[in-house]
């Protein structure tokens, strides 16, 4: 009994941090987005209650739907790439390469730099005319008067920065799994008649099944999650008209959510927050269960 009680008494520390700083947050923000804040100087009893008023004001809400798709379309084109370029990474670097060891802790530490200062660095690589990016592009005939600025090619640029940037996380994981295959699945696949590209498909991708799954279900949390990478290099903007309507080509979810806190419309921007959770994981167990089916 007596070491049990113990046991509690150290795990305290913990459940305290957790109860104040998550579980409280989590729950103090459905709360939240119930109501309507009137008064901002006292949040907890400054409120009216108004149901499930800001939930359907969201479902009407262009922008918020705009934002949506922006997200969907950016989770598209990051996560294929962002895996494609870490596998193929993976697997070059698990060959016996001089100076391997030295290659993989390069690629591996943008990862741990944070998102916000790499999205600044990646703004004046972008930059027009002098941003070395830019220059290289205008050396083979490619001019666009700003990446960053032009609505077809600002998305895409903060992908290839984040695909870049966080391509290490995935390499790691990749390699781990590659040096856990048995070599003579390869000498198997040899004797079968078998080259450098049936042994990928047939015996690394197979058996690195669920590793993919774990891959794409991350990548959509990310997707979903992505702020500081626009906040810093885009803003949200620039701007694109769609009808009638003015919208911005790089306002994710995410940037949306910030603005209307921003805004200090809390109880919209909190009804914001749970409807990209309950999305997130919808999206998160649809792609589980495809992947399943495909794989199995």
């Amino acid at each position: 009994m007596k070491d049990t009680l113990t046991s509690y008494l150290f795990l305290l520390p913990f459940l305290l941090i957790f109860l104040v700083f998550l579980a409280f947050p989590v729950f103090y923000a459905f709360y939240l987005s119930m109501h309507e804040v009137r008064d901002l100087t006292d949040v907890f009893g400054g409120m009216e209650w108004v149901g499930f008023k800001n939930y359907l004001k969201l479902m009407r809400d262009a922008r918020f739907w705009w934002s949506f798709l922006i997200t969907l379309y950016y989770a598209a084109l990051s996560i294929p790439l962002g895996i494609l370029v870490s596998f193929t990474l993976a697997v070059i670097l698990n060959q016996p390469l001089k100076f391997r060891n030295a290659y993989r802790s390069a690629i591996f530490l943008p990862y741990i730099l944070d998102v916000f200062v790499v999205g600044i660095v990646w703004t004046f690589l972008y930059s027009y005319p002098y941003g070395v990016i830019t220059r290289l592009l205008m050396k083979i005939g490619i001019k666009i008067p700003g990446l960053l600025s032009t609505p077809g090619t600002a998305l895409p640029s903060v992908v290839v920065a984040m695909v870049l940037k966080n391509c290490g996380f995935g390499m790691v994981l990749f390699l781990a799994s590659l040096q856990n295959i048995p070599r003579s699945l390869y000498e198997a696949c040899e004797v079968d008649g078998g080259g450098a590209w049936e042994k990928v498909r047939f015996v690394t991708i197979p058996l690195l099944k669920p590793l993919f799954l774990f891959m794409v279900i991350i990548g959509i949390i990310g997707a979903f999650s992505a702020f500081a990478e626009f906040y810093a290099m885009t803003g949200g903007g620039p701007a694109v008209i769609v009808g009638n309507k003015t919208f911005l080509s790089t306002e994710v979810t995410g940037l949306y959510l910030y603005r209307n806190f921003e805004q200090l419309k809390l109880g919209y921007a909190a009804s914001i927050s749970y409807t990209l959770l309950f999305i997130n994981l919808a999206f998160s167990y649809l792609a589980s269960l495809s992947m399943r089916r495909r794989f199995v």
